[in-house]
């Protein structure tokens, strides 16, 4: 894995091979805009075919976040190309009910919190 966005306590790093992208640490910048740098990668990591995003690490996500990843979801969604898989923890006490939501925003998108 190689990391392409990291800060002070996260990073994100993508497994070209797997076509996996790990968010990892503790995200918790200040509105979409910090954001921006993260969303800018997903959407443009695999632009069809199938995608892993493990929040398995990701030990705390704000609000803005979340946002950040629905909006992501959603524009996989209608880009209609891209088979999103989400891999969560269940260690990881937000994750369980926060990531429940995803799969609202997009059906077919496979959930997996181990």
């Amino acid at each position: 894995m190689e990391i392409v966005v990291s800060g002070e306590q996260y990073s994100v790093e993508w497994d070209a091979l797997s076509r996996t992208a790990a968010l990892k640490g503790i995200l918790r910048l200040n509105g979409l805009e910090e954001y921006g740098p993260v969303a800018r990668f997903l959407s443009t990591a695999v632009p069809e075919g199938p995608m892993v995003l493990d929040l398995r690490s990701l030990e705390f996500l704000n609000s803005s976040g979340i946002a950040m990843l629905s909006k992501f979801v959603i524009e996989m969604r209608n880009r209609k190309t891209v088979e999103l898989s989400v891999v969560g923890s269940k260690a990881v006490s937000w994750q369980s009910k926060s990531l429940a939501n995803l799969s609202k925003l997009m059906p077919s998108l496979t959930m997996e919190i181990i």
